[in-house]
């Protein structure tokens, strides 16, 4: 939807399911600013480039590098050298991208954290863990194969097939990801190396390396599972574990999807109004126009129900989103396809923001269990893919730990919901488990009180308590009927040039209003007040909703608006009248402006 959306899911969640639409983290920063506060200035990408300090001796190594990112103040930026395979050939090595910040005062043991995905990079979210942190060293841990390690993952090849998908439904996916597959083999690639098991022994490797005696494992959705047989395999070096979006070993990734994303949306009470949105969109797919992000040219997507369905799984793991989510899915199931643009234009950068090499190197090994049938078209190009790949499948684990662990879930989380996170966390020797109101997936990117739980939890495992209430949402439900509902918002902030005639409105109305008082002109005056009031009431109508709720934009404006707009027929009408009575080249001008203000009002945004 608006731009905050598709940062925060690019950074955590799994391109099986599509990002959709928020500066993430941005509000939520703030917040936690107030209760953990930290000097975290902005620095060159590269800055503070030197030795590791208190580096271990330790077999694996670490390199120096440039920060490929812009980083705070006291952060580094180096590679661990790792085997590709641990149980094969040593000397072949990969290069794991890591940052670490050290505080300037430390007063705990470091914060390790990883992203998801699988393949979602976690180096850019440094500072902002550095201020959730301040009193702690902050390592943020890439996975092998990501953007920010070497060598990078990238299938172009599989995203262009994808992208094809949403042209025509008989696109090849799993073609496109053979011919990724064969060039990064023919460099050496040995695409068995990429592994829940292989990353999660970086995660061990790490801490020897830098010369931590003890850590905490901070990891989210995928990386949740990551961090579990990181703890299990290194117990002595692992003081506390938090889980944010729990993934447990034994639930099935695709097996559960479909399932998940209809508790979710029956949870929102708009189960029946998103099938009946399904229905029509399969039976009369959406011309969408959009543009590819690959190639930079605009293309029309053809979107149908279920594709819309697996754009919204990804996009419901906002909380902005689904407090939209009730008069989104109510508009679309009674046919207003404008509201698609936005779903389309975060869809392709969502796919471009991930290295699917990896991705389905680690799923074709570790989740390579598929359902015969999907509506959600990610699963089903992640089956051909699996099945044009023929990895082999990965030994199951059951990894558990003895340290303290705290597992954060969404209330309408739709890939790792409550359903399977809280039992699973009651299998871990003495975890808690929190839910959070009103969240989905990401609990500490969507809510500051995630962020201060977690913070709060590694202060003190032993004698942790909750430090803000769960049950406060940070968003009200947008009801139908809620919102005069239009796909213009969306479009004038994506191409403001489009705002021209209220633009051009404006600047009537207040020449109106000063020539007309100046020269005692009392029609001229009057109706340059009434533009003037309708801009100003309108455009705090619709700020309003921006600070409420930026997202609910994409759905429509406050339905306030359609009674402002006789504000503006009132103007009009005065300003036609002060036309009559003095047909001077302002009174033209004002009268054309303020009649192409109606029609574009009337006729377009509204």
């Amino acid at each position: 939807m608006i731009t905050r959306v598709a940062l925060a899911l690019a950074l955590v969640s799994s391109p099986s399911t599509l990002p959709a639409a928020l500066p993430a983290a941005q509000a939520v920063t703030e917040a936690v600013a107030e209760v953990v506060t930290d000097d975290v200035t902005g620095a060159a990408a590269g800055a503070d480039s030197g030795p590791f300090a208190g580096a271990g001796a330790g077999a694996v190594p670490v390199e120096e590098r440039a920060c490929p990112v812009e980083m705070p103040a006291g952060t580094r930026c180096g590679f661990l050298v790792a085997p590709e395979r641990r149980d094969g050939d040593q000397a072949k090595t990969v290069r794991v991208g890591f940052a670490v910040h050290k505080a300037s005062n430390p007063a705990g043991d470091p914060v390790v954290y990883m992203s998801g995905g699988p393949a979602s990079s976690s180096i850019q979210l440094t500072g902002y863990l550095a201020s959730i942190f301040p009193d702690r060293d902050v390592v943020t841990l890439e996975q092998r194969g990501s953007r920010y390690s070497k060598p990078t993952l990238g299938c172009p090849e599989t995203v262009s097939a994808m992208l094809d998908r949403l042209r025509a439904p008989r696109a090849d996916v799993a073609r496109g990801a053979l011919d990724c597959r064969r060039r990064h083999e023919e460099q050496g690639v040995d695409l068995r190396g990429y592994t829940t098991k292989e990353i999660a022994a970086d995660v061990v490797d790490l801490r020897k390396a830098l010369g931590y005696a003890r850590w905490n494992l901070f990891g989210v959705s995928y990386s949740t599972r990551v961090t579990v047989d990181a703890a299990a395999a290194d117990p002595e070096g692992v003081s506390a574990v938090a889980l944010d979006s729990f993934l447990p070993q034994d639930v099935s990734w695709y097996g559960d999807a479909d399932r998940n994303l209809a508790d979710t949306v029956a949870a929102l009470g708009i189960g029946d109004r998103f099938e009946a949105m399904v229905r029509r969109l399969n039976a009369r797919p959406a011309q969408v126009p959009t543009t590819d992000p690959l190639t930079g040219k605009a293309f029309t997507a053809r979107l149908t129900g279920d594709d819309v369905a697996t754009v919204l799984a990804e996009g419901l793991h906002d909380a902005s989103v689904i407090a939209a989510a009730p008069a989104l899915v109510d508009a679309l199931a009674e046919g207003h396809d404008e509201l698609l643009r936005p779903l389309a234009d975060q869809a392709g950068p969502g796919l471009a923001s991930h290295e699917f090499g990896l991705y389905h190197a680690v799923q074709c090994q570790d989740e390579a269990v598929f359902p015969e049938r999907s509506r959600l078209f990610t699963v089903t190009s992640d089956k051909e893919v699996c099945a044009a790949w023929k990895l082999p499948a990965s030994v199951p684990t059951k990894a558990t730990t003895k340290a303290p662990v705290l597992v954060l879930g969404g209330q309408y989380d739709p890939t790792t919901p409550v359903r399977t996170a809280r039992p699973a966390a009651g299998k871990l020797p003495g975890a808690r488990f929190v839910e959070f109101a009103g969240v989905g997936h990401a609990v500490f990117l969507s809510t500051a009180c995630g962020a201060r739980t977690i913070a709060a939890f590694f202060a003190d495992p032993a004698g942790w308590k909750q430090p803000c209430d769960p049950s406060q949402r940070g968003f009200a439900p947008v009801r139908p009927g809620d919102l005069h509902v239009t796909g213009a918002p969306y479009q004038v902030l994506t191409s403001p040039w489009l705002a021209a005639p209220l633009a051009l409105f404006a600047l009537a109305s207040l020449a109106q209003l000063v020539g007309g008082a100046l020269r005692g002109r009392a029609l001229t005056a009057f109706a340059g007040l009434a533009g003037a009031a309708f801009v100003g009431v309108a455009a705090d109508a619709v700020w309003g909703l921006m600070k409420e709720n930026e997202t609910a934009l994409a759905v429509g404006v406050p339905r306030t608006l359609e009674a402002y707009g006789w504000i503006a027929v009132g103007s009009a009408v005065l300003t036609v009248a002060a036309l009559l009575r003095a047909r001077t080249i302002p009174n033209i001008l004002a009268t054309v402006i303020a009649a192409g203000l109606l029609v574009w009002w009337w006729s377009w945004f509204l």
